[in-house]
């Protein structure tokens, strides 16, 4: 049943008796203590960064099963704690550089990690592509239901394609225009821009890399996209992918253009207006060869269940990525990626809120504990589990995904991250404000963070998910530190060995915030309701025909 969005919070609120407002957030229970131990356990050089298929995860699923067991959880898959996750594990090898002749003035030649990143999809031990056809076209777009087209009247059929990150309009400072104005939709990500190059035949796909719009500077690219690569196992080896996909450095996109006779400047520019014509740079030829070393292995989701009272077929889903990259590039003489915030605190955060459900009782709907791997190359485990379910989607209520924890202190505001898609934030909106905090736009809405996260595997396929955090206004500092401390983070931490534990993080942001979850899955798993999708959501259509079926 569809409730408009007030009536369906009041409605949500009041199906726990024991959720008042003269409840304290503070009686949840959640322990401080747990989100300590586990993330400086998981993030310690002892589990290697948690890459999947490693010794190291091993070791993670070893200790979330042990950690799930003295929550008082019970095993999620038919009396077992864990979902097998077919992957298969490509390793990069003899990497020729990106070579592109022809044009003007001399070749360019790019090495393989400085200049540029490659790889690909395609489970073949060997992947040469020569002489291909250059073509830039724009942000790699076909949307027909915007109006928009890229590709329209171009063929690149076994060409190579330059693609801008990001969306046409994310520079706008307004969230208004083709595709939402500062709020980067799912056209704007890495991964829609080698699928749709996939589906109009390009054999290689490169991304230009810009720091601002891509989010994150080019250690990241580099540190992600080198080194083994998971895909999810699945018949047909990946063949309908394109042959190569990559990035390159900004500088080395501006001289292909200068070498194609074109203005990189003019030319981005005229990518942003509708209309804009793809543009073979005259005369260019791109060539790259590398082999692939490849090894197929079974990782694993962990699940685990704190069954309902009364609708035990209904689902309440809580998630968080127990994986990160392992082995990565060597900075101090330091190669392990030990993902300490990212997403060790998660998963701490995932076994916390267990703990306090358990100590709180059945609800009246079954609660999901779901630690899913492989999120750092693609969401693999996430999207997995939501194409092969355990409990089925169109039995999952809705629930939350937890990417990190505040550990800067507590904050005077929230952010709904991708606001504006389903009726779960009218729900969470009195528990914010029942803390005293107050709901702001997402600062960063251009990066793209909603569909970036486990929770997006599940709301493409129609489950309302909720994806949340606290803002930067912090109670002592304000907004200057609190932005301070995410850049910060962002630089000189995310997806680097220096992600690791500190024993003088201050964890009482991050109860802040799990307060919050915690009181919005009990008043889901004791509540009748299911959120809908607001109406001009792109999730709501599919929920709607999940939901009919039932």
């Amino acid at each position: 049943m569809r409730l408009a969005p007030i009536a369906a919070a009041a409605a949500l609120l009041a199906a726990v008796g024991g959720c008042t407002k003269s409840t304290p957030q503070s009686d949840t229970g959640i322990s401080v203590d747990t989100l300590k131990t586990i993330t400086q356990k998981l993030s310690s050089d002892e589990f290697e960064g948690r890459a999947p298929a490693t010794p190291g995860e091993e070791k993670t699923v070893a200790y979330l099963i042990e950690r799930m067991k003295a929550a008082g959880l019970q095993p999620g898959n038919k009396g077992s704690w864990v979902q097998d996750v077919p992957l298969v594990e490509l390793t990069a090898q003899n990497v020729s550089p990106l070579n592109f002749t022809g044009g003007t003035g001399d070749p360019i030649s790019l090495n393989y990690r400085s200049d540029m990143v490659i790889g690909t999809y395609r489970v073949t031990p060997q992947t040469r592509i020569k002489d291909s056809d250059v073509v830039f076209v724009g942000y790699g777009i076909h949307a027909p239901e915007r109006g928009w087209d890229d590709y329209a009247g171009v063929d690149v059929k076994g060409k190579t394609v330059v693609i801008l990150i990001n969306d046409p309009d994310w520079q706008t400072k307004e969230l208004a225009g083709d595709f939402g104005g500062r709020a980067m939709t799912y056209y704007g990500r890495w991964t829609y821009k080698f699928e749709e190059a996939a589906r109009q035949g390009a054999a290689a796909a490169i991304i230009v890399h810009d720091t601002e719009p891509a989010a994150y500077g080019w250690n990241v690219v580099q540190s992600s996209w080198t080194g083994p690569q998971l895909e999810q196992d699945s018949p047909g080896n990946h063949m309908d992918q394109s042959q190569a996909v990559g990035w390159i450095q900004n500088a080395a996109a501006r001289k292909l253009f200068a070498k194609g006779g074109q203005d990189y400047d003019k030319l981005t520019a005229a990518a942003k207006v509708k209309g804009f014509k793809a543009v073979p740079l005259a005369g260019v030829k791109a060539s790259v060869s590398f082999d692939s070393t490849i090894r197929r292995q079974a990782s694993k989701n962990v699940i685990g269940i704190l069954p309902g009272s009364e609708r035990k077929d209904e689902y309440v889903l809580y998630s968080a990525h127990w994986d990160h990259l392992g082995r990565c590039d060597k900075v101090n003489d330091d190669d392990i990626c030990n993902g300490a915030i990212d997403n060790a605190s998660g998963t701490a955060a995932l076994i916390a809120l267990a703990e306090a459900q358990v100590k709180k009782g059945p609800a009246k709907r079954t609660m999901v504990f779901l630690a899913v791997t492989a999120e750092e190359s693609g969401l693999l485990g996430s999207k997995y589990y939501a194409e092969n379910p355990v409990f089925p989607v169109s039995q999952t209520v809705g629930g939350v995904n937890i990417d990190g924890v505040n550990i800067n202190g507590p904050t005077k505001d929230f952010v709904f991250i991708g606001v504006g898609k389903s009726e779960l934030e009218d729900m969470v909106k009195p528990l914010v404000e029942r803390e005293g905090r107050t709901v702001v736009p997402e600062p960063t809405p251009e990066k793209g963070f909603y569909y970036r996260s486990d929770h997006f595997s599940f709301a493409r396929l129609g489950v309302p998910m909720f994806y949340g955090e606290s803002g930067e206004d912090l109670v002592k500092g304000g907004k200057q530190a609190g932005k301070k401390a995410a850049d910060d983070y962002t630089t000189n931490r995310y997806h680097q060995p220096s992600d690791e534990y500190d024993p003088n993080w201050d964890w009482s942001g991050a109860i802040q915030d799990l307060n919050i979850f915690f009181w919005m899955g009990r008043e889901l798993a004791d509540g009748t309701t299911w959120p809908a999708w607001y109406k001009d959501a792109e999730f709501r259509e599919i929920r709607e025909k999940s939901r009919a079926g039932k």
